[in-house]
């Protein structure tokens, strides 16, 4: 069996995991909270109002880095202490590559570069399934 597989079976069985304790909070009588370790009921009002439009009203507003990336490269420091004004930094993408669309480091999307009223924007032209992410992060 591949590392991978391995990797996907044991996330997929810590998050069957949380879900069944999550189901075994919720449909607990309410004395059995009573009985719980401090740091449970911390978690009991999330799940008792169950409105998932109030849950994710919650994050909405949070702020996250989102970056175009055009490509990288290598580099040794004695190259970049030589650079100056007009110098070329060959990257590893090709012209016409999708550029790559990343939140808070994490690669989401990729899209083409666009020109509208003289700023650039990125048309998105595929999204990375949450699988893929899951893979992706998993490999870091």
């Amino acid at each position: 069996m591949s590392t991978e597989t391995t990797e996907t079976m044991n996330q997929d069985s810590v998050a069957d995991d949380w879900a069944q304790a999550l189901e075994e909070q919720a449909s607990a009588p309410s004395g059995a909270a009573d009985s719980a370790p401090a740091f449970e009921s911390h978690t009991q009002p999330v799940a008792a109002h169950g409105n998932p439009m109030q849950d994710i009203q919650m994050v909405l507003d949070i702020p996250v880095q989102l970056t175009v990336e055009l490509g990288r490269t290598k580099v040794p420091i004695k190259y970049i202490l030589q650079l100056a004004q007009g110098s070329i930094v060959e990257l590893d993408a090709l012209a016409g590559e999708p550029m790559d669309v990343l939140i808070n480091g994490y690669l989401i999307a990729q899209g083409e570069v666009v020109v509208v009223n003289d700023k650039f924007g990125i048309r998105l032209t595929d999204i990375v399934t949450p699988s893929e992410r899951m893979r992706r992060v998993s490999k870091n």
